[in-house]
């Protein structure tokens, strides 16, 4: 067994080390305090192929695998968490779905702008009284002459404030089954489609919204490859991206632990570097330990998505346990610096923030949980 990255998987990580080093962490507190995302930098991202990592070339993107895909998500969320959700939710959620089971016209009507960063897209699934149970979505679409009309409300939307499109997940018939369930495309703005940008706790820099949907009629060929039923598109969507998500985490994870250290081997303590503390220097280690137990599992997991294996339960093991560690790091952090780690001038309570969300989003620990113990026949 091989378990080292490739010369490509390295300069990779490489090109994005260095550029969220120059771009983004240097501007990331002041996004955070503002809640703003700067949408320039999804042109940038595409500059540099960014945006279509994860898809092959022959459909637009940059053709290498999801080790990339995941080697990218690692390194942005170590600068920042809420780029790199940003930035997650368009090339994944966002597109995936549109690469995966869209017509040729709408291949190619969204994606060279969205591989490019001309276009930036979102993906409405969460509805405010929905939770994590899909199959109950009550957003309804409703066929019509000529096409559909949508009405229905979505939350905690990442990128809908922004969005020039977004892919809709809406009831296409009454049954609680998932034959019931269809994606729509939808170009935004639309005079139809409210969005009221929420204020959040964690990935701040991150635009989500709440989004209304009064009376939306949108034409035949919105419909994801003009079929209805996509709902196991969603399903795969997410079971990747549970993946993809992890490597985020592992990153965060990563940027508390580097934290830690170099706050630990300039802080002093009654003439004593804080890291000769034997307790302190045990946190540390505990982290580090965790972090690469992560590590192997998410890139575990990208592989398996690579040789088309990965089942739903795995994807559910590399996102729990990933999250959590985050969440455990991002703790102990906080901890180490002691009174300077609720200091904003510190990236510690920030990262800590972020990762909290990540083991509410992309579902709960609780629902990953019940994943795996399903298919343990519990």
């Amino acid at each position: 067994m091989d378990f080292t990255f490739t010369e490509e998987h390295e300069q990779v990580r490489d090109m994005v080390r260095r550029f969220a080093a120059s771009e983004i962490t240097p501007i990331a507190r002041k996004h955070d305090d503002d809640e703003t995302f700067p949408p320039e930098m999804f042109r940038k991202w595409g500059e540099l192929g960014l945006l279509g990592v994860r898809y092959p070339t022959e459909d637009g993107g940059s053709g290498m695998d999801k080790i990339s895909d995941c080697i990218v998500r690692e390194e942005l969320s170590y600068a920042s968490q809420a780029f790199a959700s940003s930035w997650s939710a368009h090339t994944h959620l966002g597109i995936w779905p549109i690469w995966k089971a869209g017509t040729p016209e709408q291949k190619a009507k969204y994606l060279p702008a969205a591989f490019e960063g001309r276009r930036i897209s979102a993906f409405g699934l969460s509805e405010p009284g929905g939770g994590s149970n899909i199959r109950a979505l009550s957003t309804k679409a409703e066929k019509i002459e000529g096409g559909w009309r949508i009405s229905g409300a979505k939350t905690y939307i990442t990128n809908s404030p922004i969005a020039d499109f977004m892919l809709l997940a809406a009831r296409t018939s009454p049954e609680l089954k998932p034959h019931a369930i269809s994606l729509f495309i939808i170009d935004l703005p639309n005079p139809a489609v409210s969005i009221h940008k929420l204020e959040k706790e964690g990935i701040r820099a991150s635009e989500t919204g709440l989004i209304h949907f009064d009376g939306l009629e949108v034409p035949d060929d919105a419909l994801l490859g003009h079929q209805t039923g996509t709902y196991p598109i969603i399903i795969d969507s997410l079971s990747e991206n549970r993946v993809g998500v992890a490597a985020n985490a592992l990153g965060m994870a990563r940027a508390a632990r580097d934290a830690s250290i170099a706050y630990a081997r300039e802080r002093e303590v009654a003439g004593k570097r804080l890291g000769q503390y034997q307790a302190i220097a045990h946190k540390i280690a505990d982290m580090d330990a965790e972090i690469e137990a992560a590590r192997w599992l998410v890139y575990h997991g990208a592989w398996l998505v690579d040789q088309n294996r990965l089942t739903t339960h795995m994807a559910a093991k590399v996102k729990l346990f990933a999250s959590e560690v985050a969440v455990r790091a991002s703790e102990q952090a906080i901890r180490i610096h002691g009174g300077a780690g609720i200091m904003r001038d510190y990236s510690v309570g920030r990262i800590h923030r972020d990762a909290l969300v990540y083991v509410i989003g992309e579902g709960t620990s609780e629902v990953q949980r019940n994943l795996i113990s399903r298919a343990l026949e519990l």
